[in-house]
């Protein structure tokens, strides 16, 4: 829920709507009987167009209301309130009923819609009602198999990472994403990325070349292998 400040045409409050200075009121436009339209004929043609008298209006003030100079309308600063619901989507629009510009003469004011913008996260992604985060681990950590804590909008939680997973796999984790209005979830969708280290330390540095060494005869990539030696 949020307050909104705004400043826009309203029901004048001296005159609540009607134009007219207060003790006095509105009368009936002799021209057009209170219609706001008068007829009139040209030629062979008979058309009806706004009354000039009253501008259209039906009725003629003698003595404007002060404040809004008889248009019964003037602008005021308000503050409302807006509830945001649960799941609301960037660009959509709230509707708040009778919040709008009020109808001249008394009329019933409109409608007032509010637009929403949804501020981009600085950890979060969002994918219709899933939350995407993307979780960098290193080599060894997929290898092996690891256990990382990952942060929820309200919590955080303990996510398993098989080994041998690869970089870019997407884990699933149920009910944690995007609330909807009938309040089920979304999911968070966990995105598993290696990170190589820019600098290794001379223990580390000997660590992989062992490693290395021991892996040499596996080849990670056999199918480009294989056509390069097609292509020989």
């Amino acid at each position: 829920t949020l307050p909104l400040r705004l400043s826009s045409p309203a029901t004048c409050g001296t005159c609540h709507g009607n134009g007219a200075r207060p003790g006095t009121g509105p009368r009936t436009c002799p021209t057009c009987s209170g219609v706001g339209l008068v007829n009139r004929s040209q030629g062979a043609f008979a058309f009806s167009e706004p009354c000039r008298d009253c501008r259209g209006r039906g009725t003629i003030i003698d003595q404007p209301c002060q404040e809004c100079g008889g248009e019964g309308v003037s602008d005021r600063t308000r503050t409302l309130t807006v509830r945001i619901p649960p799941g609301v989507d960037d660009n959509q629009r709230i509707r708040l009923a009778g919040q709008g510009e009020p109808g001249r003469g008394g009329a019933p004011a409109g409608d007032l819609y509010v637009r929403v913008h949804v501020r981009p996260h600085e950890v979060f992604a969002r994918s219709g009602n899933d939350l995407t985060i993307t979780v960098p681990v290193d080599f060894s950590e997929v290898a092996l198999g690891t256990t990382v804590t990952v942060p929820t909008l309200d919590s955080r939680v303990s996510l398993k990472v098989p080994a041998g997973t690869s970089s870019g796999r997407v884990l699933r984790v149920r009910g944690k994403g995007i609330t909807r209005r009938d309040g089920t979830r979304g999911d968070l969708l966990v995105t598993v990325q290696v990170v190589v280290p820019g600098k290794l330390d001379a223990k580390a540095r000997k660590a992989l070349e062992r490693y290395a060494e021991t892996v040499a005869d596996t080849d990670p990539r056999p199918e480009i292998t294989a056509l390069l030696r097609d292509r020989e």
